[in-house]
């Protein structure tokens, strides 16, 4: 049987990261065993040990270091643990884990090695959105289209899908984030893009990382990508 990981990076997130990995357990794929690696980018609450308890390989950083070096390290250690397929999604349950099947389909049909959640193509909409926050997406949204020459609609969303490869050789060279940075490098390197509606909802525990000093830390990241070879 093959097996799907779903990577979820985590900090801080003892409130939710229970709830998210019961649901995991539910998602069924067809011909794939999930398995769910939780990056616990230097937690100072319960959130590794829920997460252990809940069946997830935990890997741990003993400081913070920001959700594109967590990014990384779960797509590394999916590849490690012999995923022929991986399924990304933030701790927070802004996002349904019960989209995994519809995120992943594009890649086991080989239309796609790369899949984007699309949060503005879905049924529930961004209702409730900050206006800065909704304001940035399409920001940095409209960027990447300019960049990449594909027609994307959330550029910014916490769930996306890879195949084996794409995860393999993605390259994330931003420790703060990884968004922008990971679809330029994916798209560079020729893998096929392409994005699904998902469902989406508030935070209802925690805070978001995302505050005004986020284009001043991603902008100069972006750069760095496009003098990339």
């Amino acid at each position: 049987m093959r097996r799907l990981a779903v990577v979820v990076p985590a900090m801080n997130e003892e409130a939710t990261i229970g709830e998210l990995l019961e649901r995991v357990a539910t998602v069924e794929v067809h011909g794939h065993e999930l398995f769910t690696v939780v990056v616990d980018d230097g937690s100072s609450d319960r959130t590794g040990e829920i997460a252990r308890r809940g069946g997830a390989t935990v890997v741990r950083h003993e400081v913070n270091r920001g959700l594109g070096a967590a990014v990384r390290t779960g797509l590394r250690s999916a590849v490690e643990e012999g995923a022929d397929l991986v399924a990304y999604l933030d701790a927070d349950l802004e996002y349904y884990p019960e989209d995994i099947p519809r995120l992943v389909e594009p890649i086991l049909q080989r239309r796609a090695n790369y899949v984007l959640g699309s949060r503005f193509r879905g049924e529930s909409g961004v209702r409730g959105m900050k206006a800065y926050r909704w304001i940035g997406n399409h920001v940095f949204t409209t960027l990447l289209i300019l960049l990449t020459r594909r027609p994307i609609t959330d550029g910014q969303t916490g769930m996306r899908a890879f195949s084996r490869e794409a995860a393999a050789n993605a390259e994330i060279v931003h420790d703060y984030n990884y968004a922008q940075v990971l679809t330029l490098d994916l798209v560079k390197k020729g893998y096929r893009l392409l994005e699904v509606p998902i469902r989406y909802r508030l935070r209802e525990h925690g805070a978001s990382f995302i505050s005004w000093r986020y284009p001043a830390k991603v902008l100069p990241a972006i750069l760095r990508e496009l003098r990339a070879p």
